[in-house]
């Protein structure tokens, strides 16, 4: 018998299988949607439901959607298709109808373009199928650039800028006038550094260190002051709000501010006076901040280190590069030496230490991936990463303090059906969570260290926690486990750490900003959004390079780790940091019963088993960049 239950408001969420499901707004658990109960709703539609009351053998609750508040597709992206005089779109989504019809114009449209539609119509009920009108046409379907540029597109991202903001870029000055070094700390003749990798254009963050009268080491990070150039309101910082953040892929970059000011004017090149934010903290023996002081500077960077070849001096390995860069090599090693003791500090009080998979691609002259390896980070990596975030938690600290506006990084404790979830994903591994908290979890990697599973058990810590946002209050980063967190260190590159330096440059004047405590909380809500876009559309943009770089390895052999277990079959990452997909079809010739609390495949004539956290030796048999799927399957067993 049916329960009388309340219409529920949530997100719909697609499969692209027929079923979908209902995800509340109220954060309850989600409801299943048989086929045909989404009436016209399409994929992320702001919807109502009504519970049917009854749980299917599964104990899945289940509804139909009765309403549509909101539709979230209003532009598409696909490929062209022509079937007689019409002309349809099959979208890239899977997760959307198939066909949209195209209308009104189609000038310089051809059969296998990939375009942007404007829904004019969603289809359903008396007005039959969806349609919409041509906004842009990317070019060949084959393209990796035309696919790039419609990932771009569906999130919101432009390569371009328009052209008042271009304009206003180039009125600002390449060089420091005089004028704006007055008020300023003078740091022309210190020792200070970039360390930065060897393609990077956007040099924003500087390291320096020293010794006060008392023999403490005194560390300075020093930062481009953006926001001298970048004033609230201005052409140049209303389109950075938009933007929220720079997104790099492969080889290239989608800068949050134009290449005259990111490149440029704010960029810290070497031996040029470039205008700053510097906090100078006072160190104890543990990696403690005795004491901080925060200032308005201008400095001259000595120079321009990379990753590279900081990581050779400091293991001792060429006497030539000892010898020209010998002037700074006593700071280098001090700098690291510092750095193990924060990075020591930090894992004492529960930070979590997570390995993220990241990938360096090496592409030709015309963009095309030649060569994918997994990021490794070194010494300097490591270096300069601990002295940003001890520079970040400082300044997160004094603004708190001080009872001055702010954008806090956030990142909250995992809720506890992620906690359940992750839980039953270890157990079958052999590692056990009687608890989420940081020094459980803690255990767990230090447990997983040195094993072939290591980099899946760091995947699935990371996938359990919760995601990292802006708030303008300060609710710690869980992460962390720091009490106090902002991002400050990359003002060229994120909104909020320009919104920071707003604050803080606000304090050092001593000037009152009610308009900044106003803007702080629109900000960081408009920051988190733009950071999430920016971070899905690199996803997706790396898969298709990827994709495009195994294309060039059809029939190789690689080594694996079964990374996700499905009723459709497996996927397998492989050392070199790229997911394919084992279809239940490539397995050896069986009936293959699923179980999703083990995460297993199961055989049920051979007993062939094929587990989460499985090693697994496999060939690639296709890869396609339009989609960025890799398709496996299993070497000889």
């Amino acid at each position: 018998m049916k329960q009388n239950m309340k219409e529920i408001t949530g997100r719909y969420q697609a499969t692209g299988k027929g079923y979908g499901f209902l995800i509340p707004d109220d954060g309850g658990a989600d409801f299943f949607l048989p086929p045909r109960a989404e009436g016209d709703a399409w994929h992320n539609d702001l919807v109502t439901g009504k519970p049917d009351g009854q749980a299917p053998e599964d104990g899945r609750r289940t509804a139909t959607v009765t309403g549509i508040l909101q539709r979230s597709n209003k532009t598409v992206t696909g490929v062209v298709m022509k079937h007689g005089r019409e002309v349809w779109l099959a979208p890239d989504n899977n997760r959307l109808p198939s066909h949209i019809r195209i209308v009104g114009s189609r000038a310089g449209l051809h059969s296998g373009d990939r375009v942007a539609l404007t829904m004019t119509s969603f289809g359903g009920g008396w007005s039959g199928k969806p349609t919409g009108v041509l906004t842009e046409i990317f070019g060949p379907a084959n393209s990796r650039d035309t696919t790039v540029a419609a990932i771009l597109f569906n999130y919101g991202i432009l390569s371009e800028f328009p052209s008042n903001v271009m304009l206003s870029a180039k009125q600002v000055p390449q060089t420091v006038p005089e004028e704006a070094l007055s008020g300023r700390l003078d740091l022309r003749e210190k020792c200070i550094i970039t360390i930065d990798g060897a393609a990077a254009k956007d040099l924003d963050d500087a390291v320096s260190l020293e010794w006060d009268s008392e023999g403490h080491k005194v560390l300075g990070v020093h930062i481009a002051d953006v926001s001298h150039y970048v004033s609230r309101g201005s052409a140049l910082d209303l389109e950075a709000w938009d933007r929220g953040t720079s997104v790099y892929y492969a080889d290239k970059v989608v800068p949050m501010l134009p290449p005259a000011l990111s490149n440029g004017i704010c960029s810290l090149h070497p031996l040029v006076d470039r205008l700053t934010l510097s906090c100078f903290m006072v160190m104890g023996e543990d990696g403690t901040v005795l004491e901080h002081t925060i200032d308005k500077s201008f400095m001259h960077s000595k120079q321009r280190m990379t990753y590279e070849d900081c990581n050779i001096l400091l293991s001792g390995r060429d006497t030539a590069l000892q010898e020209q860069y010998g002037d700074i090599l006593p700071m280098l090693r001090d700098l690291a030496a510092l750095a193990a003791v924060l990075k020591k500090r930090r894992m004492r009080r529960g930070s979590l230490d997570l390995e993220t998979r990241e990938v360096y691609f090496r592409c030709d002259e015309t963009g095309k991936p030649i060569g994918v390896e997994a990021r490794v980070q070194g010494v300097s990596e490591s270096l300069i990463e601990e002295c940003m975030l001890i520079a970040n938690e400082t300044v997160a600290q004094h603004l708190h303090a001080l009872q001055k506006p702010a954008i806090y990084r956030i990142h909250e404790k995992p809720s506890s059906d992620k906690a359940e979830a992750l839980r039953a994903l270890l157990a079958p591994l052999g590692y056990d969570l009687h608890d989420a908290d940081n020094y459980t979890l803690q255990k767990v990697l230090k447990q997983a260290e040195g094993k072939p599973e290591q980099t899946l058990i760091h995947m699935l810590v990371l996938r359990a926690l919760m995601k990292a946002r802006y708030d303008s209050k300060n609710l710690g980063h869980f992460g962390l486990a720091a009490e106090y967190y902002c991002h400050f260190t990359s003002p060229i590159r994120r909104y909020p750490d320009l919104m920071v330096h707003r604050s803080l440059s606000a304090l050092i004047e001593g000037k009152s900003d009610t308009k900044l405590k106003a803007a702080v909380q629109k900000a960081a809500v408009q920051s988190s959004e733009r950071e999430l876009a920016a971070i899905s559309a690199e996803r997706e943009i790396e898969k298709c390079y990827l994709a495009e770089y195994m294309q060039g390895h059809i029939g190789k052999k690689f080594d694996g780790i079964i990374s996700g277990v499905t009723h459709f079959g497996l996927f397998v990452t492989l050392q070199n940091g790229v997911e394919g997909l084992i279809s239940s079809t490539a397995l050896p010739d069986d009936e293959y019963a699923y179980d999703k609390r083990a995460m297993t495949l199961t055989g049920r004539f051979t007993k062939m088993i094929f587990s989460f956290g499985m090693n697994l030796r496999v060939v690639c048999v296709a890869a396609d960049p339009a989609t960025g799927q890799v398709d496996l399957r299993p070497a000889v067993l």
